[in-house]
């Protein structure tokens, strides 16, 4: 698979929904994708998220699981379920890490599970696993 960012022979950076609601963290995050040469946006709920999936349009969402008001279940449920998100690569990235959590995430219809914290390196080695280029078939990966 081709490296998605920029400079690597890609035609435009790889872009990003991150969905935390904690402010820092999701922040942090997203700065740090950037300065690796993707495309971030920032989401504090499932509702913004929604909205953000459909103006941003990324090719992979990190999500976090444990949001208020909707979860990240519901979310991933939502996004699936999206006319013109077909091809979304979903990613949870939460502290439930349980065998109950991992079979909930995959019925939601992640693509991927990620415990926090995470390291970049894991965190990279996913985004090019999940990949912006692979079919919907294909794309389910179990890294934990």
């Amino acid at each position: 698979m081709s490296d998605p960012r920029p400079g690597s022979g890609a035609e435009t950076a790889l872009r990003i929904l991150i969905v935390d609601d904690y402010a820092p963290a999701a922040d942090s995050l997203s700065e740090l994708l950037q300065v690796q040469g993707f495309e971030t946006s920032v989401a504090r709920s499932g509702a913004d998220a929604l909205d953000a999936a459909i103006d941003f349009k990324p090719a992979l969402a990190l999500i976090d699981i444990g949001l208020p008001e909707m979860d990240g279940y519901e979310l991933a449920r939502r996004l699936r379920a999206t006319m013109g998100l077909e091809n979304l690569r979903l990613v949870a990235l939460t502290g439930f890490g349980q065998a109950r959590d991992l079979a909930r995430a995959e019925e939601a219809g992640f693509d991927a599970h990620l415990l926090k914290p995470v390291s970049l390196e894991h965190l990279d080695e996913v985004i090019r696993s999940v990949g912006a280029t692979k079919k919907p078939e294909e794309r389910r990966t179990e890294i934990e």
